[in-house]
C-alpha cells in the first residue's frame, strides 16, 4: 500500500497483511501521532499535567462519521486508536465539588475536554466511570486503518493526536490535539430532601438554558415501549433486582425539545432532577448519539405511585446511580 501525504512516523509493530490470524485490526500499519501536554483542572484537588507513560494503552474501534454544511452524516474512514482513557487519566484526581453541602454524589459532575484551538467537547462523569464497558474515551498517540479486503480503500489519516469515543455515532467529539481537562458540577442548584417518602412528581418540566420550553404527564401514544433485561445493581446498596425495565427510549421524547446537531453532540449536557433534588449529568451524545444501542429509557408509572411519575433507567451503566426516581425537571445546558 503507497502512502502519499501522510508525515506520521510508522510505528514498527507486526503487521498481518497476509490475515494469517483471526484479528482483522492488525492488517495495516501502524502511525504515530504527536501527543501535546494536557492539564488537568477544575473542582479538583490534585490539578496539573498529566503524566502519560505511567498510563496504560487501550486500544479501541471506530467507524468515523462527521455531519456535512447540511446535516446528512459523511463517513470518514475506519481506524483502529490505541490510547489513554480518560478513565485512567482521571483516575486518581481527587473530587473537590463547588456544590459538595448540597449534593455529595459524583453523578452530576461532567468534563469538559479543550483543544490547542479552543474547541470544546462534553462527557458526564457517569459516562466516563459508570458504563458497562470501561476505556472507550481515549486520548490517542497511535492510528491504524481497517482496511476493506475488496476495496484496499486507505482513509486518510491524522497527523496529531486525538480524543477519540468509541460510543459515538457521529463521531463530531473526535477532536484533534486535545490540552485541557476540566471538572465541573451541574451550575444549577436544587433543594434536597433526603429519604423523601412517599416521592412523586405529576409533572416532568423540560428547560433549555434555564428558560421553561416544555411539560410533560403522559407519554405520545406513537412512542413504543421497550424492555430491557438487567440486573441492577448500586455503587452503594449492592443488587436491587433482576427484573426488567419496559419504557419509552428518553431520545424519542427529547429529541423535539433538544435537536440534534453538531453544537449539541459536541457540546450538551443534560441534568436530570428528581423531586428529592437528586440529580445526574448525562451527556448529549450519551442519549442521542450512541452506536451500542445502550439506551436511556423513560419509564412511566401509575398516578399517585412512590417513586413516579417519570423515572429513568440508563441501560449503560454498570451501577444504578443515575435511575433518578420521581423526575420533576430536564435541565439542558450550563
Amino acid at each position: 500500500m503507497k502512502e502519499s501525504g501522510i508525515n506520521n512516523q510508522v510505528v514498527t509493530k507486526f503487521i498481518d497483511s497476509t490475515e494469517m490470524t483471526n484479528n482483522f485490526y492488525d492488517n495495516s500499519e501502524t502511525f504515530l501521532l504527536p501527543v501535546n501536554e494536557l492539564t488537568i483542572e477544575g473542582e479538583i484537588a490534585n490539578s496539573g499535567k498529566v503524566d502519560f507513560p505511567n498510563l496504560q494503552k487501550h486500544s479501541v474501534i471506530v467507524k468515523e462519521t462527521m455531519l456535512d454544511s447540511t446535516g446528512n452524516e459523511r463517513f470518514t474512514g475506519a481506524f483502529r486508536y490505541d490510547g489513554y482513557s480518560l478513565f485512567d487519566i482521571l483516575e486518581k484526581r481527587m473530587i473537590r465539588k463547588v456544590n459538595a453541602d448540597e449534593f455529595s454524589s459524583v453523578i452530576d459532575l461532567f468534563v469538559v475536554v479543550e483543544n490547542d484551538k479552543g474547541d470544546n467537547v462534553v462527557f458526564s462523569w457517569g459516562e466516563i466511570f459508570y458504563p458497562n464497558n470501561l476505556h472507550k474515551i481515549i486520548i490517542a498517540t497511535d492510528v491504524s486503518r481497517i482496511v476493506p479486503s475488496n476495496t484496499k480503500e486507505l482513509w486518510q489519516l491524522p497527523d496529531k493526536s486525538k480524543l477519540v469515543v468509541a460510543t459515538d455515532l457521529v463521531t463530531e467529539r473526535n477532536i484533534s490535539n486535545p490540552v485541557r481537562v476540566t471538572v465541573k458540577s451541574f451550575p444549577k442548584s436544587f433543594h434536597v430532601v433526603k429519604g423523601m417518602t412517599p416521592m412523586y412528581s405529576p409533572v416532568m418540566r423540560l428547560f433549555n438554558h434555564g428558560i421553561l420550553i416544555g411539560e410533560l404527564s403522559s407519554i405520545p401514544e406513537s412512542i413504543k415501549d421497550k424492555t430491557f433485561n438487567t440486573v441492577f445493581y448500586g455503587r452503594g446498596k449492592g443488587i436491587h433486582s433482576t427484573s426488567s425495565f419496559t419504557g419509552s427510549l428518553l431520545k424519542e421524547i427529547l429529541i423535539k425539545y433538544y435537536p440534534l446537531n453538531r453544537e449539541n453532540i459536541k457540546t450538551g449536557i443534560i441534568c436530570i432532577k428528581g423531586e428529592d433534588g437528586y440529580r445526574c449529568a448525562i451527556s448529549y451524545s450519551e442519549i442521542f448519539n450512541r452506536n451500542d444501542q445502550q439506551e436511556f429509557l423513560l419509564i412511566k408509572g401509575n398516578k399517585g405511585e412512590d417513586g413516579g411519575l417519570f423515572r429513568v433507567f440508563a441501560a449503560c451503566d454498570f451501577f444504578s446511580d443515575r435511575a433518578i426516581k420521581s423526575i420533576s425537571e430536564i435541565h439542558f445546558g450550563y
